[in-house]
C-alpha cells in the first residue's frame, strides 16, 4: 500500500538542516514519499529555529502559512518540531490547535511514530530533553556539491545572551570514527566540500578525549577520504590552537576560510556577555590565523546594542572592524531572550539606538567588503559551478572565499546556458564587483568534481 507524501520546511542554521536530513532518511526508510511541493503533501513537517526573536517570528509565520494549506489544499496534518518547540512546546500546542504533532529537539528521532500517530487521528505531543537526541544518523542529503557534517551537539559556553544551552543541551562530541565514516559516505554521495558544523566546532573532543581535537579530526577526515575538501564554521576565538593554525597552513584540503563569531571587542561588554576571553584573545586569534596562513578568509559576527553598551563601547567595536578588515562580517541587534541572564540586565538599549548602531556598523563593513572585492578585479580564481541563474543569464559560482548560503556569489557571464553543469570546476577572471557579489568571465573549464 502506497504511503502518504511528506513535505518538509527546514528553518534556521545548517545544524538544523542536518537534523531535517536525518528525519527525511527515517521517513524514507519507513516507506513514505518525500515531495518538494507543499501543495502535494499529505503531511508537512516544519523544523523550526527559535534562537532569537526574528527566528521565532519566521517559524510562526511558516506555521500560519502551512495552516492555510491545511484549510485550503489536500494537506491533512502538520507537525512542528525543533528549537521553537524545545523552548515553547506547551505554548505551541495551546496557541496552534491546527498543529497535529509537536516534537522537541530531543524527540526528533521519533518522527516516524509521530507521523503515524497524526495520520491515525491522534495529537502527538512529544517533549523530550535535548540530550535525548542521538548524535548522527543516516541522512538524505538535500544540498548539492557540498554537505554539512555536524560534529557535536549542544553548548557549554553559557554566553549570557544565548538560549542555545537550554534548547540544545550540554555539549556532546560525536565519536571521531563515527564522523570520519560519515564524511566517507558524504563524499561517496558526491559531496566535494564537507562543511564541519557544531555550536562550537573548536570545542570538539574536549568531553571525549580531554583536549581540543578539531585539528586531529580534520587530519583523520582528509586521511580517510579521497578528494573532498573541508570547510570549518562556528569557531570560538579562545580555542584557536596552534595545532589548528598549522592545519590551515599545511593541509591543502582544508579550505583557507574560517568563521569566528566574536560578538564584540569591548572588554566590558565581553565580560557582561560571559564570553571566554577578552579583547586580547580576539586580537590574538586573528593575528595567529593570518600569520600562520596568509590570505585566509575570516568571517565573523558581532552583536550591537547589548545591555550597557555605551557610545565608547560601540566606538571600540567600529574601530576594530575598521582596523581588522574581516573579509566577511555580519551583525545582529541584541535580542533579549527570556530565560537568559542578559534579558534581566539593567541598561537595556532602546530599539532605535540598536538599529542606528547596526546601520552604522554595516555601512562601514560594506565599504570594507567593497574594497576587498575590488582588489579581486583582474585576478584569476578557481570556482565551482552551482547552477544557472536565468534572471541574470549567468552561472552562479563559488570560490573558496564564498561559503554556501552565507556569502555572496560569483556570476559567470558570457557562457551559454547548458554548457556547464553543477560541480564543474572553472578558472575565471573577476571583472566586476557589485555589492557582496562578483562578476567574472570564463578563463578555462576544468573537470567536474568527483
Amino acid at each position: 500500500m502506497k504511503k502518504e507524501k511528506i513535505g518538509f520546511v527546514s528553518l534556521g542554521c545548517p545544524k538544523n538542516l542536518t537534523d531535517t536530513e536525518v528525519m527525511l532518511s527515517r521517513l524514507v526508510e519507513a516507506g513514505y514519499e518525500i515531495t518538494p511541493e507543499e501543495t502535494e503533501a499529505d503531511v508537512i513537517i516544519i523544523n523550526t529555529c527559535g534562537f532569537i526573536e526574528s527566528a521565532k517570528t519566521e517559524a510562526i509565520d511558516n506555521i500560519l502559512d502551512i495552516a492555510w494549506l491545511k484549510k485550503n489544499a489536500k494537506l491533512k496534518k502538520i507537525i512542528v518540531c525543533g528549537c521553537l518547540v524545545q523552548r515553547y512546546g506547551n505554548e505551541v500546542a495551546e496557541q496552534f490547535p491546527e498543529v497535529d504533532g509537536i516534537l522537541s529537539v530531543g524527540a526528533l528521532s521519533d518522527i516516524v511514530s509521530a507521523v503515524e500517530d497524526v495520520l491515525a487521528g491522534k495529537r502527538c505531543i512529544n517533549l523530550k530533553k535535548p540530550e535525548e537526541l542521538p548524535l548522527g544518523g543516516d541522512r538524505v542529503v538535500t544540498t548539492s556539491q557540498y554537505a554539512y557534517l555536524k560534529i557535536a551537539e549542544g553548548c557549554d559556553n553559557r554566553c549570557s545572551y544565548c538560549a542555545i544551552p537550554a534548547i540544545r543541551g550540554r555539549f556532546r562530541s560525536r565519536e571521531m570514527d563515527d564522523i570520519v565514516n560519515e564524511a566517507k559516505v558524504l563524499e561517496g554521495l558526491g559531496a566535494s566540500e564537507i562543511i564541519l558544523v557544531a555550536q562550537d566546532t573548536t570545542r570538539y573532543g574536549l568531553d571525549l578525549y580531554g583536549k581540543y581535537s578539531l585539528a586531529e579530526l580534520i587530519r583523520k577526515i582528509t586521511d580517510n577520504t579521497l578528494s573532498a575538501r573541508i570547510r570549518v564554521l562556528y569557531c570560538y576565538p579562545d580555542k584557536i590552537t596552534d595545532e589548528l593554525c598549522r592545519e590551515f597552513r599545511e593541509n591543502d584540503r582544508l579550505i583557507k576560510y574560517i568563521d569566528i563569531p566574536i560578538q564584540h571587542i569591548s572588554d566590558t561588554i565581553l565580560k557582561r556577555m560571559n564570553r571566554h576571553g577578552g579583547s586580547e584573545v580576539v586580537e590574538n586569534a586573528f593575528a595567529k590565523l593570518r600569520s600562520a596562513c596568509p590570505g585566509i578568509i575570516i568571517r565573523t559576527t558581532v552583536i550591537v546594542g547589548f545591555p550597557g553598551e555605551t557610545d565608547e563601547d560601540f566606538c571600540k567595536l567600529k574601530e576594530f572592524v575598521r582596523r581588522i578588515k574581516a573579509e566577511r562580517l555580519g551583525a545582529f541587534t541584541y535580542s533579549a531572550e527570556e530565560g537568559t541572564p542578559a534579558a534581566e540586565m539593567e541598561d537595556q538599549i532602546p530599539e532605535e539606538v540598536k538599529q542606528s548602531r547596526y546601520d552604522e556598523l554595516m555601512a562601514l563593513q560594506s565599504e570594507i567588503a567593497e574594497e576587498i572585492n575590488r582588489s579581486r578585479i583582474g585576478k584569476r580564481e578557481i570556482a565551482v559551478v552551482e547552477e544557472y541563474d536565468p534572471l541574470s543569464e549567468s552561472y552562479c559560482c563559488r570560490s573558496d572565499a564564498e561559503a554556501p548560503e552565507i556569502d555572496g556569489k560569483i556570476y559567470l557571464t558570457g557562457v551559454p546556458k547548458n554548457s556547464l553543469s553543477g560541480g564543474d570546476i572553472v578558472d575565471v577572471t573577476i571583472t566586476e564587483a557589485i555589492d557582496s557579489d562578483l562578476v567574472a568571465k570564463l578563463t578555462q573549464i576544468g573537470k567536474k568534481q568527483s
